[in-house]
């Protein structure tokens, strides 16, 4: 590792992340001409963003900056596979990692993995149906689309706001930062799916402002403490999501993580470390359990 990524790793440990992340929201927010318009510009030049597939290409229409990149896309820009039991990609980005919870564990990156229990909260109950099971962390990178879609349909059971410290989350923080993505503050968000139980985590990271879901709006809230929503009472109306439908959206870029319970899905296998996927995409599909293997001699 040289000196600049030395030097940028102890910064993600001396900076005051919330703070530093509350004044850039305030500066995403602005909505004067002068200001969000230069900020989108340069910002749409740095990145290379391809605004041919949004549905207002105009820069300069953007209310304020946090509304260009959370913009929506065109409605033929990330269309399903044709395969109804297809599990696609929740979000555009790159795979950082994908395969399976081992004892407990979730691979990070070489010489480091990190806690499934924490990751989700600490509840041991929580985290039991997704032990074995399969994971897929998309890092979403500043030039990616950032709303986030369902990877199955699903019918939301719990929201649980988890706080945290807010590192970067790009590739050279998870070489370097242990545990990382059960560190930061996160949401993880349980559906009820036709595959079993499927998690969504969306991992806050540095200068993200906010981290919102289409039923409750802005999570992440100014008192940094656990907090747990139950959506299964006989009370409230079922919020029942389709695959493809947005569930949720950062204001600047973070990441993903997706877990599935054991023996319930297989990722596609062309998808590793370092892979480009964009939402809607195909990633998995469910294990079929109604095909029996010929005995041997059967053949």
């Amino acid at each position: 590792m040289n000196f600049k990524d030395r030097l940028f790793i102890f910064s993600q440990h001396i900076l005051p992340h919330h703070l530093l992340s509350r004044m850039i929201g305030c500066v995403a927010e602005c909505r004067m001409p002068w200001l969000k318009n230069a900020l989108t510009a340069w910002f749409a030049r740095r990145y290379a963003v391809d605004m041919r597939q949004a549905e207002v290409e105009d820069l300069t229409a953007y209310e304020n900056f946090n509304a260009f990149f959370t913009r929506s896309l065109k409605p033929d820009a990330r269309p399903l596979p044709a395969d109804p039991d297809a599990i696609v990609s929740p979000s555009d980005g790159e795979v950082s990692q994908i395969g399976h919870v081992e004892h407990g564990r979730i691979f990070q990156a070489k010489g480091h993995s990190y806690s499934l229990l924490e990751l989700l909260g600490g509840d041991a109950e929580r985290a039991a149906p997704f032990m074995g099971g399969s994971f897929a962390t998309i890092y979403l990178s500043p030039k990616d689309y950032h709303r986030v879609h369902m990877p199955v349909a699903g019918t939301l059971r719990e929201m649980v706001y988890v706080p945290g410290k807010i590192f970067s989350v790009n590739h050279l923080t998870a070489e370097n930062v242990p545990e990382l993505f059960a560190r930061n503050e996160r949401v993880v968000c349980l559906f009820d799916t036709e595959h079993g139980p499927m998690a969504m985590v969306l991992v806050g990271a540095m200068i993200v402002a906010s981290i919102e879901t289409t039923w409750a709006g802005l999570v992440t809230p100014p008192k940094r403490m656990l907090r747990t929503t139950r959506y299964d009472e006989a009370a409230r109306a079922p919020i029942h999501l389709e695959k493809g439908q947005e569930m949720g959206r950062f204001k600047l870029g973070s990441t993903v993580i997706v877990l599935f319970g054991p023996d319930q899905i297989r990722w596609a296998q062309e998808l590793g470390a370092f892979s480009t996927v964009n939402m809607g995409q195909q990633i998995g599909s469910p294990v079929r359990t109604d095909i029996i293997e010929p005995m041997p001699g059967e053949l």
